[in-house]
């Protein structure tokens, strides 16, 4: 079994870095987004150079994201994940050293602390904010500076914290209960997995469980119905969660 997320990620990027690792659709924008294995790799970098390089954090670390299901939140995930730190995906805040969120969160997120700030619209193209927040910083304009290759200073143990908070959890059990998850929600190796982003809102469900199973995943926001079953066919999907 896969002992921790950055070897889950890897192995996926492994099996064919130019197939679709994951696929956007914001019906109420009407934005698709396809992200291959190794573009979604070059954002996982960039993230966690920036984490690294740019922040200045290291092992054991924090990072809350106060973020909905997005590629971009992909991103943050793994990218924190591959610098070795934690996630703290709330909903008590807990003092953190870095902070992601979108402009709508701004006053929830200022109870997390101080820390550095970035802030993302979620925007079609990765497009950057209009309006950046005061005293935060634009995620999709900072990040597209930092080098699209991480090399971690130590591998990410079994053993160190993946997600923070009053209940600490490690690589190893995050990675076993994605591995159940999996098993649960009947994904397979080489599944493509249309989710609805509404009814599984939960990382451990619509990035961890089809990252760890070895599938593909087609994450579906704002949701139209009526689009589903199109949409399966267009995306060759094999399992619906919606």
């Amino acid at each position: 079994m896969i002992e921790t997320i950055p070897a889950a990620f890897a192995a996926a990027v492994r099996r064919d870095p130019t197939t679709p690792l994951l696929t956007w659709y914001d019906d109420a924008t009407g934005d698709r987004t396809e992200l291959s294995g190794a573009t979604m790799d070059n954002w996982v970098a960039k993230t966690a150079n920036l984490l690294v390089d740019g922040v200045g954090l290291g092992s054991g670390d924090s990072v809350a994201v106060l973020l909905p299901p997005h590629w971009q939140t992909a991103a943050v995930l793994l990218g924190g994940w591959s610098a070795g730190l934690a996630a703290d995906l709330g909903p008590d805040p807990q003092p953190v050293e870095v902070l992601f969120t979108t402009p709508e969160d701004v006053e929830r997120a200022a109870a997390w602390g101080t820390g550095d700030r970035f802030a993302t619209g979620l925007l079609p193209l990765a497009a950057p904010l209009r309006q950046v927040p005061p005293g935060f910083i634009d995620y999709t304009v900072e990040v597209r500076g930092f080098g699209d290759r991480f090399v971690a200073s130590a591998p990410v143990h079994p053993n160190d914290r993946a997600l923070a908070g009053p209940d600490d959890e490690s690589h190893l059990s995050v990675c076993q209960t994605a591995t159940e998850r999996a098993a649960e929600l009947g994904i397979k190796p080489g599944d493509r997995v249309l989710v609805d982003a509404r009814a599984y809102p939960d990382p451990a469900d619509w990035l961890l469980a089809p990252l760890i199973a070895g599938a593909s995943i087609v994450l579906c926001g704002s949701l139209d119905p009526a689009k589903v079953e199109s949409r399966a066919r267009s995306e060759q999907a094999t399992l619906l969660l919606t």
